[in-house]
């Protein structure tokens, strides 16, 4: 018995193209948002450049500013693995909550009921585990080898979708440390320029540019630990989901085996998902 499966997701963004989109119109607005520091800055005179009172940090568009250029590619970050984390969260959550009490529903009315009552009740849940095991139960007259490729087949294919935009989480939480540490640079590539032209040298006069070499190594772990927690996390749920996901389908073909008398003794092995 054969089903049509619509194709998920075609035509529109997934988490990657929202957190770009999110990221370049924050672009676009934060700057003029900005309030300027130039009070903080210094100002040159004919002994050399003369440095203002610095000013405690105000507020986070003050600490923004105050990182540097490289701010702004650690920003792009934060939006993308906020937005990549909220949307893979909702996914991941619905995906591998009721897992285990769907297929003893399924396994019940499979049953009692046999395979189309089976497959009747894998249609009332839109869970990526009710559509694996309809998959075997389509393919239920082709022996228990073609329903063994049939869920093997089926669960890669939920498994890469749960697995979709942990790539760019891992990216992220690589990428923002090594910005962070960029910044860090150029930091103090600032405070020994402006040592340079200074005839006489004090504390004050390169606070800033180690205050921007500070800041932005801060920022970059500040994005990159929680990015990479949330990643494992992620990890360690579709783990779950993938070995719920093989007692299902082993439970399956044994209850079918029973049923329907099955007895294919060159059917392949255990089945493995990625």
């Amino acid at each position: 018995m054969g089903r049509n499966r619509k194709c998920r997701g075609g035509g529109r963004l997934g988490p990657a193209g929202w957190a770009i989109l999110a990221a370049a119109l924050l672009l676009a607005i934060l700057p003029a948002s900005l309030p300027r520091t130039d009070e903080a800055c210094a100002q040159e005179s004919p002994r050399g450049p003369v440095v203002a009172e610095h000013a405690p940090i105000l507020g986070f568009a003050d600490w923004f500013q105050r990182g540097g250029v490289f701010m702004w590619p650690l920003l792009v970050c934060s939006v993308a693995g906020l937005a990549i984390i909220i949307e893979r969260l909702i996914a991941v959550q619905r995906a591998t909550t009721r897992n285990r009490s769907t297929i003893r529903r399924i396994l019940r009315r499979l049953d009692r009921d046999g395979i189309d009552g089976a497959i009747e009740e894998c249609s009332k849940d839109p869970e990526p585990v009710s559509r694996v095991l309809a998959a075997g139960l389509d393919r239920a007259s082709g022996g228990v080898g073609r329903i063994e490729r049939s869920l093997e087949t089926a669960g890669s294919v939920e498994v890469a979708g749960l697995q979709r935009g942990l790539l760019w989480l891992a990216t992220i939480a690589n990428v923002a440390p090594l910005l962070g540490f960029l910044g860090t640079v150029s930091g103090m590539i600032h405070a020994f320029a402006t040592i340079a032209g200074a005839d006489q040298i004090t504390v004050r006069l390169v606070a800033s540019g180690i205050e921007e070499a500070l800041i932005t190594t801060e920022a970059g772990l500040v994005i990159a630990i929680p990015v990479q927690a949330m990643h494992n996390y992620f990890v360690s749920r579709i783990d779950r989901f993938i070995t719920e996901l093989e007692e299902g389908s082993m439970d399956l073909v044994t209850t079918l085996e029973g049923i329907a008398g099955f007895g294919d003794p060159a059917r392949p092995g255990p089945l493995e998902l990625p």
